[in-house]
């Protein structure tokens, strides 16, 4: 195989979707399918009979929800696919917003019951920004849910994107009866007795005889035709360049607990989904064809995937050229050379050292300390790739250790945290006591901060809650800072010593900006770079 072959069989995609729509069911069906697994919700273990969710921590296992990314890959019909896997819940939106940047096209599973929820549109809106492809999967459709026009609609309404249905569903919920699909023609007949069982009659057409025989209820396929050839007349027509700017968004209909329709995304995405695409960098557009130069960035770093290593793992996007195990490549921010000796790829949390990767792979590797979210790799002369999506935390608490002798812990516990992007850490600025305060997008943040630290570092933690609502980073004027130091509170800084303001609320945010007009207060850390 080529490079040039090789890079384009690879799809490296992320599935978004609000919480409970079934997104771990379906990332574990698509890994079924690549016969990556054995059953759902089990893991083939490399080397012994070990198995483990994709939900692989302890705290995921117990509150049945994803609080971290998950890697996932497999090969299927001659393609490398690469899945990540995000946190539903809203509280865990920045480790999806950073893991989307990582990703060449998403697919958005929606509840066909629900429709579009609040996340879904939070984590859809930063797929637009980036114009990458996206592909619905309408799930449950074998429970009573809302008429697919109505969906479709919504998405239009709500999301601001066009769609074509791939196939159209006969009835719903206890009436479903299976999907046709529109461009192959064929009927995958649904059986609630036993949903694994598909039965799939290739057609002529919707109006083929065979339809009606397989489906046996006429008022059913006579409901099935009018709305098909509706769609044909008044819906979008499919169009492939549309589906690549990510404009229009091809919907399939099925049901993951079931495996019913999965195969069959699977098998369109693969065709009509990118292979890996250029990324901007301070030194252009970097092509992944460009087979002279590797080059890739940290998305995510993870500490602990190992318990019994105590091991850290940084998640690198390669964005071109070949990756070999033990090559020497330049770390643009520290300006040194580091030997990827260890390199590895996942499934979850089992893992297999590789030896070679190509644009569009994820590789983890084993980091003491010098990587952080957002750090650019590259092999030969230096660039950066843009920053990772950063936001203001809105929940903040002050953070103390129980035990004085578990202070080294503590630290070690806090800084590994702060560097995977779980928490920001400030500390209190121009006080005689240095107080340490972590910030957060989502409350229950809060609640894994303190599970992790007890169970991967043995440290018990105090917090108490603050009532601030708004971090905003200060620049400006050497004169007009040094007035503003004087006189504001609540005055913090962050790990890299820049200066912080926290606000309890919009007006006190108002009137210190309208103070002093000279100072920029900006939502995120990276104003020096813009």
């Amino acid at each position: 195989m080529t490079y040039e072959q090789a890079v384009k069989s690879r799809r490296t995609f992320a599935i978004i979707s609000h919480p409970d729509a079934g997104k771990t069911t379906l990332t574990e069906k698509l890994l079924l399918f690549g016969g990556a697994i054995r059953e759902a919700g089990t893991v083939k273990g490399r080397k012994n009979s070990k198995h483990a969710m994709s939900d692989w921590m302890e705290i995921e296992k117990q509150r049945g929800i994803s609080v971290t990314s998950s890697v996932l890959e497999f090969l299927y019909d001659g393609y490398h696919v690469n899945i990540l896997d995000t946190p539903g819940h809203e509280d865990f939106s920045e480790d999806t917003y950073r893991t989307l940047t990582a990703a060449d096209s998403a697919a958005m599973l929606i509840d066909a019951a629900k429709g579009v929820e609040a996340q879904t549109k939070k984590l859809f809106k930063v797929c637009k920004m980036r114009g990458i492809p996206i592909f619905t999967f309408m799930n449950k459709l074998d429970r009573q849910g809302r008429d697919p026009f109505e969906l479709m609609e919504e998405l239009e309404d709500l999301l601001g994107i066009r769609s074509y249905p791939m196939g159209w569903p006969i009835g719903m919920g206890q009436s479903f009866s299976g999907v046709y699909d529109r461009h192959e023609k064929k009927l995958e007949l649904y059986n609630p007795k036993n949903p694994k069982a598909i039965d799939v009659i290739q057609l002529t057409g919707p109006d083929d005889p065979k339809l009606d025989e397989a489906i046996g209820d006429s008022a059913l396929v006579a409901q099935f035709r009018e709305e098909l050839e509706l769609l044909d007349v008044a819906g979008d027509p499919f169009d492939a360049s549309l589906i690549a700017k990510g404009e229009l968004t091809p919907i399939f209909f099925g049901s993951a607990i079931s495996s019913f329709g999965v195969q069959t995304f699977l098998e369109h995405f693969l065709k009509l989904s990118p292979s890996p695409t250029p990324r901007e960098s301070t030194g252009g557009l970097i092509d992944p064809l460009n087979h002279q130069s590797f080059s890739g960035f940290i998305f995510k770093i993870q500490a602990n995937m190992n318990p019994a290593h105590r091991d850290r793992i940084a998640f690198l996007r390669i964005t071109s050229g070949k990756f070999e195990r033990g090559m020497a490549v330049k770390h643009v921010r520290l300006g040194k050379q580091l030997k990827l000796a260890q390199p590895t790829q996942f499934l979850a949390q089992s893992r297999s050292i590789v030896d070679e990767a190509y644009a569009g792979d994820i590789i983890g590797l084993f980091d003491p300390g010098n990587l952080r979210i957002g750090d650019t790799l590259v092999e030969g002369s230096g660039f950066e790739f843009d920053e990772m999506p950063h936001f203001s935390p809105e929940h903040f608490s002050a953070i103390t250790v129980k035990e004085a002798l578990k202070h080294k812990s503590f630290e070690k516990g806090l800084q590994q945290l702060t560097e995977e992007g779980a928490i920001q850490l400030f500390k209190t600025y121009n006080r005689f006591t240095e107080q340490q305060i972590v910030g957060v997008v989502g409350v229950l943040q809060f609640e894994v901060l303190e599970y992790r630290l007890k169970h991967e570092y043995h440290v018990d933690i105090q917090l108490e809650r603050l009532s601030f609502s708004f971090a905003r980073w200060v620049d400006g004027p050497e004169d007009e800072l040094e007035t503003f130091k004087r006189v504001q509170r609540n005055l913090v800084t962050d790990r890299d010593g820049r200066l912080v303001v926290l606000f309890e609320n919009e007006f006190q945010m108002r009137t210190a900006t309208d103070k002093y007009p000279d100072l920029q207060f900006y939502e995120n850390s990276f104003y020096r770079k813009k």
